[in-house]
């Protein structure tokens, strides 16, 4: 073989095993994510437009508050993770939370990988979004909406850790947030939580239709 053509081959051979090392190429980055991508710090502040049956809601979200829940969160939201994902406990004066990519195969794998716990650094005043979280170092992909002020969270000791931190807030469509249908409580969360269960155990829950990052700073 040709001195040149070896050359060649050889630089094709190094680039794919480096694209497949880190997780790029064509590699899913929700059903094989990108160790090496996740590891990288989100910016310090992102706008994230959530587009809902309810309406568009405006999420703003700060590294500050939360560094590993807004690391895991960029990547989430810029990969569209809670495309169809229901919002599946609503409850009139306190929550409203989503979470779970609504493909029983992707939340498996999601669910291994949990994020460390943090220390409380803003509190879950009404408007505010936060992980759920079920006991230590357990936040995932679930998220919840402060529907009213709940400071009690903020110092709240449940399953050995206390506090839920804070990762963002809404700067726009509150009102959506609002509307969001509250008439099953937290009935779903008995059951499993595919977007295929509750779409035909609870037909009007509210759901998302796409996320996208729309600004970065």
């Amino acid at each position: 073989m040709h001195a040149s053509t070896r050359s060649v081959l050889f630089g094709l051979f190094l680039t794919a095993s480096i694209l497949w090392a880190t997780g790029c190429g064509s590699s899913d980055p929700l059903r094989s994510p990108s160790l090496a991508t996740m590891a990288q710090p989100a910016p310090d502040s992102f706008d994230v437009e959530m587009v809902t049956s309810a309406g568009t809601i405006q999420l703003r979200l700060y590294r500050d508050w939360s560094p590993k829940g807004v690391d895991r969160a960029f990547y989430l939201f810029r990969n569209n993770y809670y495309e169809g994902t229901r919002f599946y406990r609503v409850i009139d004066g306190f929550v409203a939370q989503f979470g779970g990519s609504g493909e029983a195969d992707v939340d498996s794998i999601w669910r291994s990988m949990a994020i460390q716990d943090e220390p409380v650094r803003a509190s879950n005043k009404r408007g505010t979004i936060s992980f759920a979280r079920a006991g230590r170092n357990s936040r995932n992909t679930t998220m919840y909406i402060n529907l009213v002020d709940n400071t009690r969270l903020d110092s709240l000791d449940a399953g050995g850790v206390v506090g839920y931190p804070p990762i963002g807030r809404i700067i726009g469509g509150m009102a959506a947030v609002d509307s969001l249908n509250g008439e099953y409580g937290a009935a779903p969360m008995r059951t499993d939580l595919t977007a295929n269960v509750l779409r035909a155990e609870y037909p009007r829950l509210d759901s998302i239709a796409a996320t996208r990052v729309t600004r970065m700073w």
